[in-house]
């Protein structure tokens, strides 16, 4: 399959190629200046006692284009910084170039030891400089991308396999955004089937969908819940979309299963329970959770990794308000069988990955040892205030955590630009969705924000365990099966920025690349 890149991104061996207008170069405390940019920084420097913390123009002879935009990092504290002052700089210094006209520039990409990713981190910070907006891209295909070619300069002989993976990553990201960030009608749940058959189509992911009311209430009736109001309007219709990988080598056996179910909630009313006083505002980006496994699996159909089998799941659906919307103190009974008591309607999306969960939870027990499931959603308010934005956080079940996954996926995350707090599941989180009356099994949820609800995004994580049937398969079980909920809500993207993309750079390089 090919990248989704609009332009060309190449290696130039010399910073006077005639192809290109303008160098971009991104310095650092150990950066060795190149002779032929030397005298242009040490004046700009002595006039400008700035110069280090702004994003500079300078007119230097003998480059392409004639001009420099020079960027620095700054000093880097080595307890506290991490490689996204690379990407930060570089995402900076590209706005610069391309607000200074520049339509064809060369990036300069350095090591900076302390940083492994350091080169492969900076040029991804320039491709998401690049990022155009799907809406942008079919409504006014004159804008439909910001340069022309990309040069990308650097001394390290491994380039080229460096920009190969930056496109495959950047590729990946470009699904996410598009489907993550789009608006709620371009992106409703029809819609989204529609990009993805294209995105996917002739290449090595399957897709099915299962749309029809009847069969999403038989097999997925806390989805169907949510889907209830919204089926009535026919581009409101949500569905459930299975992408699967298989690998096509002769003799391949997956060694290792993983199943990612996302979050897609192409816009949140709040339901019944309606958001009030301004806070509907930006809810189309509640859907970045099955955006990223979009993504994550667009990586997948380039990167073609040998004995690994991996399902995503897409649970789309509307959270829409009406009359045949579902309510609090509604019964359900999940796919697990378990009696499930509404408690607040807009803690939909648990709702709409908990059948899901359960049905690839059936698949994991005939393999157990070889399985990891995951969610992944921007699920609770509570993530934002628990850690501040632009951290994904990760929980997982006793079998993952024995597995030190939590650890790993941070430590990786870390190095990626792709950051994972780690937060823990304990026996409150699991209890407080216990059953409270004869009449339930399973309590959906209080009737507070989660932002005011003590534990209020670990809880969460307790009640997909309940309704899944996964809390049947811990640690002590004869069938212990690896499990993580990732709550991206903080990381995912805020209007009016572009949605992110995360946590693809982690998942990708936890499970793909460092297996």
């Amino acid at each position: 399959m090919a990248s989704n890149l609009r332009f060309a991104i190449e290696r130039v061996q010399n910073f006077a190629q005639t192809a290109y207008n303008g160098v971009v170069l991104i310095t650092s405390p150990s950066t060795k200046i190149p002779s032929v940019f030397q005298s242009a920084i040490s004046a700009a420097a002595s006039l400008d006692k700035n110069f280090e913390k702004e994003v500079t123009i300078l007119p230097v002879d003998n480059i392409a284009g004639g001009r420099l935009i020079h960027a620095s990092t700054g000093k880097i504290d080595p307890d506290y910084d991490d490689v996204r002052i690379f990407k930060d700089t570089a995402y900076k210094a590209i706005k610069r170039a391309l607000s200074a006209g520049v339509t064809k520039p060369i990036i300069v990409v350095d090591k900076y030891e302390p940083f492994k990713n350091c080169e492969l981190v900076t040029l991804l910070g320039a491709l998401e400089a690049l990022y155009v907006p799907l809406e942008v891209r079919e409504d006014v295909p004159s804008k439909a991308k910001k340069v022309d070619a990309l040069g990308v300069y650097s001394s390290n002989p491994s380039i080229d396999e460096i920009i190969t993976l930056a496109k495959n990553l950047e590729s990946g990201l470009i699904v996410a955004r598009d489907i993550g960030g789009s608006d709620p009608e371009r992106m409703a749940p029809p819609k989204v089937q529609e990009y993805v058959e294209n995105e996917f189509n002739s290449s090595n992911i399957s897709i099915d969908v299962v749309s029809d009311s009847k069969e999403l209430k038989a097999k997925f009736p806390l989805f169907q819940a949510v889907n209830r109001c919204a089926e009535h309007v026919e581009r409101h219709k949500g569905r459930i979309i299975f992408l699967t990988y298989n690998p096509s080598n002769d003799g391949d056996i997956p060694k290792k299963n993983y199943y990612l179910v996302g979050k897609g909630v192409t816009y949140d009313t709040g339901g019944v329970d309606i958001k009030a006083g301004g806070v509907m505002q930006g809810m189309s980006r509640d859907k970045c959770g099955a955006a990223a496994v979009a993504g994550f699996m667009k990586v997948v159909s380039l990167l073609a990794p040998r004995n690994v089998k991996i399902v995503g799941i897409m649970c789309m659906v509307r959270n829409s308000v009406g009359s045949d919307a579902y309510v609090s103190d509604e019964i359900i009974t999940a796919r697990s069988g378990a009696r499930v008591r509404i408690g607040n309607t807009d803690a939909e999306g648990r709702m709409a990955m908990a059948d899901s969960l359960c049905y690839v939870k059936e698949l994991a027990e005939k393999s157990p040892q070889n399985t990891h499931l995951y969610t992944i959603a921007t699920l609770t308010g509570h993530a934002i205030r628990a850690m501040g934005k632009g951290y994904s956080i990760v929980l997982d079940n006793g079998p993952a955590r024995k597995q030190g996954h939590d650890s790993r996926l941070s430590q990786i995350g870390v190095e990626i630009a792709d950051p994972f707090e780690i937060s823990t599941l304990r026996k409150e989180d699991i209890q407080f969705h216990e059953a409270k009356s004869e009449g339930d099994d399973i309590i959906q949820a209080n009737n507070l924000p989660s932002t005011m609800t003590a534990r209020g995004h670990q809880g969460p994580g307790g009640f997909l365990l309940l309704a899944s049937g996964l809390v049947n398969n811990g640690s002590g079980s004869e069938k212990p099966i690896a499990y993580s909920h990732l709550d991206i809500a903080a990381s995912g993207g805020f209007l009016p920025e572009n949605a992110t993309g995360a946590p693809i750079l982690a998942l990708v390089s936890a499970l793909l690349l460092n297996n």
